[in-house]
Order: structure tokens, then sequence, then C-alpha cells
């Protein structure tokens, strides 16, 4: 009963702590940029997107086809990219729909591979031959429809309900706007078995919702991302037929990154910075701003960090099947998390040390927490303790830097208002 009272205060604060979005005020939505205090992504010279678009580069966008081309055109120059409706990413080049069974080489069939690849006769050892090579091959066919490619200078912003179903967008270039945009159900049609990942092995897929490559001054805001209802998958060799990958990944020397007031929920492994634990060209890089983003149902990477300055601050985390759960924030090799001010909202069968996890990291700065555990008023916790004392070895507490670009550091108390009002397309 206390935790319902509190819910209300939170629901009456929203009234008054609704964080709105930076297309108000009768802007056009397209030509909005980054504050100049806003995350990493405001470092240097700052991110723009398209905002500078002449007319003639400036699109609206229905299908596929249509986001293709725009993408396409004009390379070099910076564009607008208005998105309407829903977007589906599974379609021909006519954009007329496709299904899993449209893009499979004539070499392959689950059943097939199935067979062909059971741990009790073909043992721990990779798949290879005809057969996973069918497989790679099909797997590229879906790749060719359902990914595209975004260039430099580029603001993609949705109208209304925009939805990007079933397809990955792989931002590539410099100085890139994505908002008000819904990210749904980036699927794999021919996940691959891996019998060496964990103990037990695990089906692995491709397709982010939304992929960072080398990407460098990128403004992800006001978004929503999930597996769009596609939950529900088989088991085979034991282990669940994962058709997706991640959300939102942000890899391959990717830097200057703000992601801020998006929902990211009902989804296994959200959002991974950083896709290597070998020191090659992400040293040095990775620097992300992560806030006042809505982190709910979600089973890990929110996020796994590796090498990058990540500044975590303002988020919500809310947690009811602790089955599904693993952790919220990932310690990677050599990362240097800031994290401030979250707040959590926890079931009691979760442990407060389960909210961190270690990925061979040895620092982490965490300040401000707040949660909610079953029943329990808010309080605080200190998140590296919790950490250190339920497990081994102890991570350290000087990441070696501190923020400076924050536009608004809100109090943990504040954020379940801030957020809940404030984060997601159209608000």
């Amino acid at each position: 009963m206390r935790w319902k009272a509190f819910a209300g205060c939170l629901a009456l604060l929203a009234l008054t702590l609704t964080a709105a979005p930076a297309s108000a005020h009768g802007r056009d939505p397209g030509r909005v940029v980054l504050g100049p205090r806003d995350g990493w992504a405001a470092a240097t010279t700052g991110t723009t997107g398209g905002a500078a678009a002449a007319r003639a580069d400036v699109h609206t966008v229905t299908k596929r086809s249509e986001l293709a081309a725009a993408l396409a055109a004009h390379p070099g120059a910076p564009k607008i990219i208005y998105v309407r409706g829903t977007i589906e990413g599974n379609v021909d080049a006519r954009d007329r729909p496709m299904s899993c069974a449209d893009f499979a080489d004539p070499g392959y069939s689950l059943p097939a591979y199935l067979a062909a690849y059971d741990p009790a006769t073909w043992g721990k050892v990779e798949p290879s031959g005809p057969l996973e090579e069918a497989r790679a091959r099909s797997q590229a066919n879906q790749a060719a429809q359902v990914v595209l490619d975004v260039g430099p200078d580029t603001t993609i912003v949705g109208l209304g309900a925009a939805t990007l179903h079933g397809l990955t967008l792989r931002v590539t270039g410099d100085n890139v706007i994505l908002r008000n945009l819904v990210f749904a159900d980036a699927h794999d049609c021919f996940p691959q078995w891996d019998p060496l990942d964990g103990a037990d092995g695990n089906w692995n897929s491709e397709y982010d919702n939304l992929d960072l490559v080398g990407a460098t001054h990128v403004w992800v805001d006001h978004n929503e991302f999930s597996d769009g209802g596609n939950t529900s998958q088989p088991k085979y060799f034991g282990r669940k037929y994962e058709v997706h990958d991640g959300l939102l990944d942000i890899v391959n020397g990717s830097d200057l990154v703000t992601v801020s007031y998006n929902r990211l929920h009902d989804h296994d492994k959200t959002m991974l910075i950083g896709n290597t634990d070998k020191p090659t060209y992400d040293v040095g890089k990775l620097r992300v701003s992560v806030h006042h983003n809505l982190f709910s149902e979600i089973g890990q990477r929110a996020p796994r960090v590796r090498y990058g300055q990540v500044h975590v601050y303002d988020n919500l985390y809310a947690v009811r099947d602790p089955a599904a759960y693993t952790y919220s924030i990932g310690v990677g090799v050599e990362s240097r998390i800031y994290a401030e001010n979250n707040f959590f909202r926890l079931p009691a069968a979760v442990p407060l040390g389960a909210l961190v996890e270690y990925w061979k990291g040895t620092v982490l700065h965490a300040t401000g927490t707040l949660a909610v555990t079953g029943s329990s008023w808010p309080r605080a916790v200190d998140l590296l303790a919790e950490y250190n004392a339920a497990n081994d070895p102890d991570l350290g507490p000087d990441v070696g830097w501190t923020p400076v670009l924050v536009d608004r550091l809100d109090p943990a108390w504040e954020v379940p208002a801030r957020v809940l009002s404030g984060a997601g397309p159209g608000r």
C-alpha cells in the first residue's frame, strides 16, 4: 500500500515535471538540434543532423523503398527524413511482403539444420559445412532487405505514430539525429546455433533495431524500442530459439553519443556499448551519455560497457519478472561508467547486488541511487557496496573522470515522474 501511495504522488508530480520534447513551441522537428550541454554528443562540434538541409533534401517517406531512396539521395548533402505510418522491413524492392521462406536459400531448412547440428550427435563443435553455409546465405538475403545505412548529416524523425518494423537502421556516418520513432521487432529468420556459448550453448541472431557502427555525434532521443510483441519462441536443444539481438548497440569505435528520453522494453540483450574485449578501435572512444530513459522488463545490458566513458544518469529501471532479469549495468573491459541518480523498481526476489554485473571491468562510480524493492518505500542504495558485498573481485570507485556536459541532473526521487511522462515518442 505504501508503494501505491508513493506512485500516486509520482503521478501528481508528472503534471508539473513533464519534460517537453525538443520539438515543442512550434519548431520544425526536422530542424531541431542537440542542446550545447546535452551529453557527450554535444562535445566538440555538437550534433545538428540534417538541420541545414535544403528544401530538395527534405523527404517524407511511408514505405521501405522510399526510405532507402531518401537515405541514398544526394550523398554528402544534409538531409531530413520524416517517417509517416508504419514502414515494414521484410519486403521486396516493390514493398511486397516477404516471409522467412522467401529469404531462405534452396539449401537450407530449419528441420535439416536441427537434425545436422544436434549436440547429441554433432557434439560441442561450431556448425560448419554446406548446411551452415546455406544458413549464412539465407541470413544475407534477409539482411539485404532489412538493413539500411544512415550516412552523415542526417535527421530522421517520426510524424505521429511512426514505426520502423522489422528494420535495422545502421548509422555509419557523423552527425546524425533519430527522434520520435518506434523501433519494433528487428528479427532474424535464420539464427545460428553456437554450442560453445555458455555452458549449454545458445542461439544467436543478427539485427539490432538500431546499430551505431563507427558513428560519431549521434543523438537518439524520444524513441521506443522493443521486440514488438514477437516474444514467444520455441526451444531447440534446450535453449530458446532467439530471433532478436540488441535494441540499440553502439560499437566499432562509435563516439560522442547521447541517448535520451527513450523507452526500451520487453527485451533481453538491450544496449551494448563496445562489442569486443580486444583493444582495437574502441580505446579513447565509446563516450556515451544515457539519461532519462525507461528500461522496463529488460533482461540485461542497460547498458553493458567496454572501454567507454559512459554517463548513465536519471534513468528509470522497472523489473516485474525476476526470472527474466539478469542485471542492469554491465562493467566490461576498461569501462569507465559514471552512474548517478538512477531509480530502480524491483521485486523483492531481485537482490541489490545483482543490479551490476562483472564483465572484466575494474571500476564503477555509482551515487545517488534510489530503489524500491517489493512494497517498500524508496531508499538510498550504494550500488557499488551492494555489488562488492555479494561478488568477487571487488570493483573500485575511481573511474578517472567526471561528466561536465550535463544539461540537467535531476534528483533520483524525481526520475519516475520525469521519465514516465517525458520518455518515448510524442512526449
